[in-house]
């Protein structure tokens, strides 16, 4: 959510009010992309990245309030489970040299964080979802003290009326139940930021949901939850399941999950807000003073309060973003799609791949979604996250095809066309994207090497806490995951 909440209960009046909120900002959102009062002349890129703590020995560690404390750094922040920290880098343009930059940047503040950590015993894991975690960890004893944690929970149970049923079938199969929404704390993600006007928005989200299955089948890291080995890129059914506010009943009626792909491609980011306010009840019907319809024919930009914190509770994998700086608003897309790891140089490879491709697929001459259905999309995300660089995905003029083969032959000459535009030098091109070939060429993610490391020191827990002590260090010399020896 991005937002700090206080501890109150709500009324049948809190929410009706927050209702006529919601809808009067959209309403003031649709004049004001109708005037273009949009910032968007000097687009620029960010990231935030989820880690999880873990102690001396690799098992979780719950002490998240005690590492921030430690890093006292205004950029860290809480995340929803105790065993878990957030850090957001601040946006920044590409050209030049600015991606070595970047990862420079990121290195830097993790391995600060880092020294700081370890005076608690506290250690940083960049991880998808973190090996040695149990079924035990996630109880709701596990969530952080923000209240704003609590109260959701709480209200995603209430919606509910019963426990969540999480159940995948991978390698091995897991069905659990929980009675809090702690196991979507095992889900730690990287998250990339782009910048653009609202002209072109709908293209550029169109295009990030084609590649979402591209970017999950070669960036796959999270093949193990509670001990089973199931899909190479867990996390995307885990975070499905673990805040889903609907019964069987619901389901079975149609009812749209708030972690959603979508069901169409778009013509404009309002229909994304609309769709919002159409289908998903309010979790946390919070109402600020500000009213926006006064703010903006008074010449101000109103921040648009309850608008972003209802879109803050639908998890789309591509959200879209509403934010304003320095007084002046603008519009993000959010990509979520991609796990957080294995190293720094990894998460800076994924973010070459994704920004290369968003410069040249949104403005193509036939655009990549007008030539294949929404739902060869979606299927694409569930095959690559289930079978990672081994799945097969549908492409225009390719059909069906292994992914590594649509990578190689066709997005990454695309990912490279794309970062030359953004004036990345070529040198830092070819380092990057030599990342994602490689991955391709050895078959080697963060998801293979390890269940290949956990099965060569003897599976079960004591496996994984061995594979992830091992993962650790080779974390630490940011070489590639496809360098990694086992």
């Amino acid at each position: 959510m991005g937002r700090d909440v206080p501890a109150v209960s709500f009324s049948l009046e809190d929410r009706r009010r927050y209702r006529d909120k919601v809808r009067r900002s959209l309403d003031v959102l649709a004049q004001m992309l109708r005037e273009s009062r949009f910032e968007f002349e000097r687009p620029q890129v960010g990231l935030e990245i989820e880690l999880n703590l873990v102690d001396s020995r690799g098992e979780p560690a719950m002490k998240n309030a005690e590492v921030l404390d430690a890093i006292a750094d205004p950029e860290w922040a809480t995340e929803l489970g105790q065993f878990n920290i957030e850090i957001n880098i601040p946006p920044q343009e590409l050209s030049g040299d600015g991606t070595r930059l970047l990862e420079e940047s990121i290195r830097g503040r993790l391995n600060h964080a880092q020294e700081r950590a370890a005076r608690v015993d506290g250690h940083l894991m960049l991880v998808g979802i973190l090996p040695t975690l149990k079924e035990g960890d996630v109880d709701e004893a596990a969530l952080s003290a923000n209240p704003r944690y609590k109260m959701l929970n709480e209200q995603i149970f209430a919606a509910r009326g019963e426990d969540l049923h999480i159940m995948i079938d991978g390698v091995d199969r897991l069905d659990v139940y929980a009675d809090s929404i702690t196991p979507e704390a095992a889900c730690t993600s990287v998250q990339l930021h782009l910048q653009v006007s609202p002209s072109q928005f709908a293209d550029h989200w169109n295009a990030a949901q084609a590649i979402a299955g591209p970017q999950v089948a070669v960036a796959a890291n999270s093949p193990f939850l509670f001990g089973k080995e199931l899909w190479r890129e867990t996390r995307i059914s885990l975070f499905e399941q673990a805040t889903d506010t609907r019964p069987e009943e619901l389901k079975a009626q149609g009812v749209r999950p708030r972690v959603w792909f979508g069901e169409r491609w778009i013509t404009s980011v309002f229909d994304l807000f609309e769709e919002n306010v159409r289908y998903f009840p309010a979790l946390l019907p919070i109402c600020e003073e500000e009213d926006p319809r006064e703010v903006l024919d008074g010449g101000g930009t109103p921040a648009l309060h309850e608008l972003t914190l209802h879109n803050g509770t639908v998890y789309r994998w591509n959200r879209p973003v509403y934010a304003v700086v320095d007084g002046v608003p603008h519009l993000r897309v959010e990509n979520r799609v991609l796990p957080a790891g294995p190293t720094v140089a990894d998460i800076a490879a994924n973010a070459a791949f994704y920004y290369g491709l968003m410069r040249v697929l949104p403005t193509a001459e036939r655009p990549v979604w007008t030539r294949m259905s929404f739902a060869a999309a979606e299927d694409n995300l569930r095959n690559a996250a289930r079978h990672g660089l081994d799945a097969h995905l549908y492409w225009p003029g390719l059909g069906e095809v292994p992914a590594t083969e649509l990578i190689l032959r066709r997005l990454l000459p695309l990912a490279h066309q794309g970062l030359e535009l953004w004036g990345v030098d070529q040198r830092e091109r070819d380092r990057l994207l030599g990342v994602i070939e490689r991955r391709c060429v050895t078959g080697r993610t963060g998801a293979t090497w390890q269940v290949e490391a956990a099965h060569s020191l003897g599976g079960g827990h004591e496996g994984l806490r061995k594979m992830t002590m091992r993962y650790l260090e080779h974390m630490h010399t940011n070489e590639p995951v496809h360098l990694w020896d086992v």
